[in-house]
């Protein structure tokens, strides 16, 4: 059983009510603002860390990675529901506090999480902030334009109390950190709203990736028939990438790589990858990329160089946390089904970003 279908009826009416509408989440904001704010108002919030990418990139492996490293601070599945008011549900919630039991993912994909594992959730304010961007069939990307002052207050005061509760002690030094794959569609704005951020990009072998995303999609689509509440939970906390819910970042030129593409094939993933990747192409000076395989093959050295690049100290825990990395998979790509064509754009595009 997935860790997101293990909800009890409890769970999942106090859901329903955090999710009838965005006013209540800005609601308990509100009242966590009055109420709370004394205990992370001075917290520092420079270099923030965003890790993104397509999903099944390595993301959610590196966030745990990192996570680990005492000085960073991010959402656990402990934040759920009410992800835009963390202080105040952390004292809410306390009284009927469960134990962290480890189960896996929905993706199936072996990762184990429990309450205490980092997890992506902010996706949940950047719907609130940007309704207008996510239409009925694709999410539109975020430009320097779109930057909104009063946001910009509202996630910075957000990354200081996420920062207060995951390292109470470190609100000099303690640093947020985000793996949010939603945000490959906001590189632009992520740097004009916060100039002093890092981005970091894996970036994983082309046919791969695609394979892994065809996987997850047919994956998605047999568990929302299956399990409803699970289909609405990822609805609710903004994850549209897969199954009946899947909605493509329109990447420019998206339609003209994907058009003649069902998402039940590899080609229309390999089309995916190649419009996304163009798009970070373009800006790989603004990020931080690496390979995937490379990392998993060499996590020791790999993991340094990132922490490095990241401006983050290891604080003699790079052993610790390069063990949670093994070699990646052995290939699982059907190359008879792949269009030459694609193929080929790919392969030099994966070349191209990662060429030092």
């Amino acid at each position: 059983m997935a860790f997101e279908v293990k909800y009890s009826i409890l769970d999942r009416l106090i859901h329903r009510i955090a999710f009838l509408n965005t006013s209540l989440q800005f609601t308990a904001a509100d009242i966590e603002q009055h109420a709370f704010s004394g205990s992370y108002e001075g917290v520092n919030t420079a270099k923030p860390i965003f890790i993104t990418s397509l999903p099944r990139a390595g993301t959610t492996l590196m966030l745990e990675a990192l996570y680990r490293l005492p000085s960073l601070a991010t959402h656990t599945y402990r934040d759920m529901p009410f992800v835009m008011a963390p202080v105040f549900w952390s004292r809410l919630s306390s009284a009927f506090r469960k134990r962290s039991e480890l189960m896996e993912r929905a993706h199936g994909d072996g990762m184990q999480v429990g309450l205490d594992s980092p997890e992506a959730f902010e996706e949940i304010l950047w719907h609130a902030f940007w309704p207008e961007k996510y239409g009925n069939t694709h999410i539109n990307i975020w430009n320097m334009s779109d930057v909104k002052e009063e946001v910009t207050t509202f996630i910075i005061d957000h990354m200081k109390k996420i920062i207060s509760l995951r390292c109470p002690d470190r609100k000099e030094d303690g640093r947020y950190i985000s793996k949010n794959n939603g945000n490959i569609a906001r590189i632009d704005l992520i740097k004009q709203m916060f100039p002093d951020a890092r981005l970091l990009i894996p970036v994983r072998n082309p046919l791969e990736h695609s394979a892994s995303l065809l996987r997850q999609h047919h994956n998605f689509i047999k568990m929302y028939q299956s399990e409803p509440f699970v289909r609405r939970y990822m609805r609710d906390i903004g994850h549209f990438e897969f199954g009946d819910l899947h909605k493509p970042i329109a990447f420019p030129g998206l339609d003209t790589w994907i058009s003649k593409w069902d998402p039940k094939s590899i080609n229309y993933w390999l089309a995916y990858w190649i419009a996304a990747y163009e798009y970070v192409l373009d800006r790989r000076d603004s990020a931080i990329l690496v390979s995937y395989e490379q990392t998993c093959i060499n996590a020791r050295s790999g993991l340094s160089e990132i922490c490095e690049q990241l401006g983050v100290d290891t604080e003699g825990m790079l052993d610790s946390i390069a063990a949670l990395f093994h070699h990646p998979p052995h290939a699982q790509a059907n190359h008879d089904r792949v269009d030459p064509v694609l193929r080929e754009n790919a392969k030099e595009l994966h070349h191209a970003l990662l060429k030092f």
